[in-house]
């Protein structure tokens, strides 16, 4: 260890993923520096590979170890993969959290509804305001994004400028939200910038991205088309996306109701911001109901295929007494996230299966990316000139692929994933460091590590179903009285024609005489006999090895 003083970076969550956004920053001597968080974010799990779990959440230990190192937590915007996790980690972190307006309604709330004390949140101002805490002086660089007052962070220490792009657009006429401005970005370049930590999702999208601006026109042509009712969906933080489909509606007669509690309170946040002006007066679902069909559109939760969201619920029948129809038109305003293909494909396919014309970008020009293609990275490149890229937000693909880019314009590209600590300083940057870094499941109000065992348990019981057995021992003479079973998630009849359950209770009323009195004596060794006995015999009768409970009950002597 020196007291060297140095500038480190450490992704905790959101380098090698889409979400899950967590990173530090730390300068001193090694092993000592200061730290800053920035964001606390979320990832929303696939019934495959995580069943029952609400939100993943990144795994903090290392943070929560050097939490007397940590002097502030700094939040880019208000999408859930950065802010989402602010409620559940804030007690184990406990420093101030420093995000704008918009956003600090957002990590309010969310600290509220987990019992912390909302006063922890210190709303900024954008740059050149500053906030000065420990080493670091940070300053909020307004940035394009489908969110607003998205914030790229320009991060000053004595080891270096670092900007923090968060997620970010080059976008001139956004709609909502503060424009690209190119002027800003040259005076950030000007004193010098060390490293340039990357958003990195669009890398390989090669044409230019599109601006909000563009989107009114093909949207009003589609809605001024349609004979009937007219739904559209969208991400409910995109609220220039909703006042783009909302004041297309009213421009082609139609009252506008909104439905889902997450599109409702992003709106009625960006107006209590100041973000969100002149938005289209909107009808409660009952009054709505009232509203011929011809002059009416919806605008709904659930573009990613949620299950409990509005969309979801009009492909499978109604939602508020509304229900779709031959004839009504369904706009899917949005860009189908990797890993929710299968859901949106359902909605998408009962939707059609009533009839209804259902619509994407496949067939226009009907929504734009948030995030900058690789055309707007590059040009970032250009006016930023950091001597250091390290890319983050995207899977390892992405990064590799940012990495290369940088090195073929003379940048030191540095591919550093979750747990990868980099030292920025100094003349040689580069990995100094690998922390163990797993995730969090939050399973109900429960926290789960992804290593515990536990959703590993649940997908053994989703795949292979149950068998309980218990069992009564008497320990004068050591017989076993008959066993009782009960099947969950099995076929209760074998393809013999024989009852299951009753057919276990025979092998095992058979096999356990046999047993020998020593592993009768031995709960472990007896549960362990009897599961074998049970999963070989389903294997044979149905072809599958069950997960398999026994619960044994001991009568004692008199």
């Amino acid at each position: 260890m020196t007291d060297r003083n140095r500038l480190i970076y450490l992704p905790l969550g959101g380098a090698g993923e889409i979400g899950m956004n967590c990173y530090v920053y730390g300068y001193g001597p090694a092993g000592k520096e200061r730290l800053i968080v920035v964001d606390l974010g979320v990832a929303f799990p696939d019934m495959d590979g995580q069943p029952g779990v609400d939100v993943i959440i990144p795994d903090i230990a290392w943070l929560e170890e050097r939490r007397d190192r940590i002097d502030a937590i700094f939040i880019t915007h208000a999408h859930e993969d950065h802010v989402g996790a602010v409620g559940h980690l804030w007690g184990r972190l406990k420093a101030p959290v420093y995000c704008r307006r918009f956003t600090a309604i957002h990590a309010i709330r969310k600290l509220e509804e987990a019992g912390h004390d909302a006063g922890q949140v210190r709303v900024t101002l954008p740059w050149p305001e500053a906030v000065t805490v420990g080493p670091f002086t940070v300053q909020f660089a307004p940035v394009s994004h489908s969110i607003p007052e998205a914030s790229a962070l320009v991060i000053d220490t004595p080891g270096g400028r670092v900007v923090h792009s968060g997620d970010f657009k080059i976008d001139r006429d956004p709609v909502v939200g503060e424009a690209f401005d190119e002027t800003l970005w040259r005076q950030i370049a000007q004193d010098g910038v060390t490293a340039f930590i990357c958003d990195s999702t669009n890398v390989f999208t090669r044409h230019p991205g599109r601006s909000e601006s563009q989107l009114p026109e093909p949207i009003g042509e589609l809605i001024a088309g349609a004979k009937g009712m007219v739904v559209a969906t969208t991400f409910a933080s995109n609220i220039a996306r909703l006042k783009t489909l909302a004041d297309a509606g009213v421009a082609n007669g139609r009252s506008i109701c909104l439905m889902g509690r997450a599109m409702k309170r992003m709106v009625t946040a960006g107006v209590e911001a100041g973000v969100l002006t002149n938005f289209p007066k909107t009808l409660s679902p009952e009054d709505a109901l009232d509203v011929p069909r011809e002059n009416l559109m919806l605008i709904v939760t659930g573009s990613q295929g949620e299950r409990r969201a509005a969309s979801a619920a009009l492909g499978r029948g109604s939602y508020l007494g509304h229900e779709l129809k031959e004839g009504d038109m369904f706009l899917f305003s949005s860009k189908t996230i990797p890993g929710n293909e299968v859901g949106v494909a359902r909605i998408k396919n009962a939707l059609a299966e009533k009839g209804v014309d259902v619509i994407d970008d496949s067939h226009g020009f009907y929504h734009v990316s948030g995030h900058a293609n690789r055309p707007d990275l590059e040009a970032m490149h250009d006016i930023l000139r950091p001597r250091i890229l390290i890319p983050n937000h995207g899977e390892y693909r992405h990064l590799r692929e940012h990495a290369q880019l940088a090195l073929s314009k003379g940048m030191t590209g540095i591919i550093a994933a979750n747990g990868t600590m980099v030292e920025l300083s100094g003349n040689a940057p580069g990995i100094v460091d690998y922390v163990d870094v797993s995730k969090t499941y939050l399973d109900g109000t429960a926290f789960v590590g992804a290593l515990d065992g536990v959703i590993r348990d649940r997908m053994k019981l989703a795949l292979n179903g149950l068998v309980a057995v218990a069992l009564i021992v008497d320990e004068d003479d050591v017989l076993l009285e008959d066993s009782w079973v009960q099947l969950r998630g099995l076929p209760e009849v074998t393809n013999g024609g024989a009852d299951l359950a009753e057919m276990i209770e025979d092998d095992l009323a058979e096999a356990i005489p046999r047993i020998d009195a020593r592993t009768v004596m031995d709960d472990d060794k007896l549960e362990e006999a009897v599961r074998r006995i049970v999963r070989n015999l389903c294997l044979t009768e149905i072809g599958k090895k069950p997960e398999v409970a026994v619960l044994i009950s001991r009568l004692m002597a008199a």
